[in-house]
């Protein structure tokens, strides 16, 4: 029988690494990619003095456009074989959708959605052909409900879990089997390099990675399409489902809400809105500001 050959994306901490130690475990061969080559050679090493099996190092950066294709295009110049794909590269930045930087939450949408669907599209047709593979790609319980001050991230992990779904139905005839991971709040540096440490989610419900990663593990395994670790990130999920939609979002905005916000600045036109006797005067909003007027909000902070 031959090697699982496991490509793992964002392996060189946190939850990637997780998994990585788990599969070279059970004897795989993994292709860590990541950006940090330190981290990963000195993973790859560890690993192989564990579990007797020489692993591959793939320095990459998949926050670009094309990363998904320069990507393939070393594994065919390798002639490596991919079994599982574990799509788990990704970051987040907890402020408002008006100020964090433009550049930043467009690289966000490219590695989190863009990558995973590119790097999917190239691989899964070989698992096709061979009738045989897996893929788990890491989703959130982000993806089951929008999330004020981390808009792009809650929505690029929506896309993750709608596409994964679609994917399981479409390719399980080819005894291929599709995974979404769905952790909740996770001790990781995702959290600190995202601004998040300090959110309640974080203080008071986080697991430990080595949980997080082990029930995903199993459930990968089994088969399972979808994975929630954790009684409370269950039961929270399900709730969404059950709850008015307005509701959903007024705690969401209470768990998300960064410490550091600042008030929104309302800017209002520099020519005031002329008026007549005869017109009647615009309803004002709940903040008082009169229908029709801009309003933006200003602030800042920063993201796995």
């Amino acid at each position: 029988m031959s090697i699982e050959n496991v490509l793992i994306t964002g392996a060189s901490a946190g939850i990637g690494e997780g998994l990585a130690r788990l599969f070279a475990a059970d004897g795989a061969r993994l292709i860590l990619v990541a950006r940090n080559a330190t981290r990963l050679h000195r993973l790859a090493a560890e690993l192989q003095q564990l579990h007797g099996v020489e692993h591959v190092v793939i320095a990459h950066d998949l926050a670009v456009p094309g990363a998904a294709k320069m990507l393939f295009d070393e594994l065919l110049l390798r002639h490596l074989r991919v079994d599982v794909l574990v799509n788990n590269a990704g970051f987040g930045h907890n402020d408002r959708f008006a100020t964090i930087p433009i550049d930043e939450q467009l690289a966000m949408v490219q590695l989190n959605i863009a990558t995973l669907v590119h790097l999917t599209h190239l691989i899964l047709p070989q698992m096709i052909e061979r009738r045989e593979g897996r893929i788990l790609n890491l989703g959130s319980t982000a993806s089951f409900q929008p999330g004020p001050f981390c808009a792009v991230y809650f929505a690029t992990k929506a896309f993750v879990l709608s596409f994964s779904e679609a994917l399981w139905d479409e390719v399980r005839e080819d005894n291929i089997s599709v995974t979404c991971l769905c952790p909740g709040p996770t001790r990781t540096e995702f959290g600190a390099r995202a601004g998040m440490n300090d959110n309640w989610n974080f203080a008071h419900a986080s697991m430990s990675t080595a949980d997080v990663c082990r029930i995903g593990y199993r459930g990968f395994r089994r088969g399972k399409r979808i994975i929630i670790p954790g009684l409370v990130n269950r039961l929270l999920t399900f709730s969404v489902r059950l709850s008015p939609r307005r509701a959903v979002l007024r705690i969401m905005r209470l768990w998300q809400r960064p410490k550091t916000l600042a008030p929104a600045v309302v800017v209002q036109r520099s020519e005031p809105v002329a008026t007549s006797p005869r017109v009647t005067p615009a309803r004002e909003n709940a903040r008082g500001v009169p229908a029709g007027l801009a309003t933006s909000s200003v602030e800042h902070s920063a993201g796995e």
